[in-house]
C-alpha cells in the first residue's frame, strides 16, 4: 500500500446471517472495513508527507511501516473474500474491481506524481473475485474452519513468492530465477525484469487469503457468526465501510491537494 517496488474496499451487496431464521446485515464486516479504509488514509497521508513532500516522520519506517500495510491490505482482501460468499454476482463484483484497477492504472500513469500502480490492491480484489465466480460454477469453492486455515497457512509460505522465495524464515526455498524471465508473469506473482509498482498485490499469494476468507464466510453462513460480531457497530465506520471503494478511489487525490499545500507546491 503506498510503496514503490521492484517486484506495493467496496460498497458490498449486504452480508446477512440466515442461521436461526436472521436475515439482516452482518454490521462487523462494514466496522472492521470501514477501520481499514480509516487507517490506509492515515497511511497514505503520512506517505505522501514523507517520500512527496520529504516531511521526516521518523515513526514511519522499517518494521511499523510494514506492518502498518500488512495491517490494512490483509483486512481488505480477507473481508472481500468473506463478501464475495454473500455476493450475488461475483462475475459483475470482478469486473467492477477491474474496471477501477484499470483506471487507476491510467490515472496513476498520467499523473506521473509516484510510481504507477500495476497490479494493486484493488486489482487483486478483482482477479480473485473472478477465479472465486469460476470456482462457484465448478461447486468448489472452499468452506468451513479448516480449509480457511489450510488457505491461510498456504498464505503465509507464499508471501515471498514475488522475491524469488517460498517457506518461512530460516527455510525459504528458492523459486528459479527463470521463472521471473518474462515481464507478462507480474500479474500472478512473478514480476519480470524491471518490474514496478507503487502498490503491489498479485494473485499469487493473495488468492490464498482471499478464498480464506470466502471459507470463513461459508462457515459463518451456515453456522451464524459470532453475536458479538454481528452486532458490532459504529455508525461512522459503518457508513465508510459500506462506500469504501468509492473512498478508495477519491482519498489520494485529496492527499495529494493536502501534501500540495503543506510542502509549498514542491510535490
Amino acid at each position: 500500500m503506498g510503496q514503490p517496488q521492484n517486484s506495493t474496499a467496496e460498497k458490498s451487496e449486504a452480508p446477512s446471517s440466515h442461521a436461526a431464521g436472521q436475515a439482516r446485515r452482518i454490521s462487523g464486516f462494514d466496522v472492521v472495513r470501514g477501520f481499514s479504509v480509516v487507517s490506509m488514509v492515515l497511511f497514505h497521508l503520512c506517505y505522501d508527507l514523507v517520500y512527496l513532500a520529504g516531511i521526516d516522520l521518523a515513526f514511519f519506517s522499517g518494521a511499523f511501516q510494514d506492518v502498518w500495510r500488512c495491517s490494512i491490505s490483509w483486512a481488505f482482501v480477507f473481508v472481500a473474500g468473506c463478501m464475495s460468499a454473500h455476493s450475488r454476482n461475483n462475475l459483475r463484483r470482478a469486473g467492477k474491481y477491474l474496471a477501477v484497477a484499470l483506471a487507476i492504472f491510467v490515472a496513476t500513469t498520467v499523473v506521473a506524481v509516484d510510481t504507477p500502480i500495476n497490479f494493486g490492491v484493488i486489482y487483486c480484489m478483482g482477479a480473485c473475485t473472478l477465479v472465486v465466480a469460476l470456482l462457484e460454477r465448478l461447486g468448489i469453492a472452499p468452506r468451513g474452519r479448516v480449509a480457511c486455515a489450510l488457505l491461510a497457512i498456504v498464505f503465509i509460505l507464499l508471501l515471498g513468492l514475488p522475491e524469488g522465495k517460498v517457506g518461512l524464515p530460516g527455510m525459504y526455498l528458492t523459486v528459479p530465477a527463470q521463472a521471473y524471465a518474462t515481464p507478462w508473469l507480474s500479474w500472478l506473482g512473478l514480476p519480470g525484469p524491471g518490474f514496478a509498482s507503487g502498490d503491489y498485490y498479485p494473485l499469487l499469494p493473495y488468492l490464498m487469503l482471499y478464498l480464506a476468507g470466502r471459507a470463513a464466510a461459508e462457515r459463518g453462513r451456515a453456522c451464524g457468526y459470532p453475536t458479538w460480531f454481528a452486532s458490532l457497530t459504529c455508525p461512522p465506520l459503518e457508513l465508510v465501510g459500506r462506500h469504501s471503494l468509492l473512498v478508495y478511489v477519491l482519498h489520494q487525490p485529496v492527499l495529494l491537494g493536502i501534501t500540495w499545500l503543506v510542502s509549498g507546491g514542491k510535490i
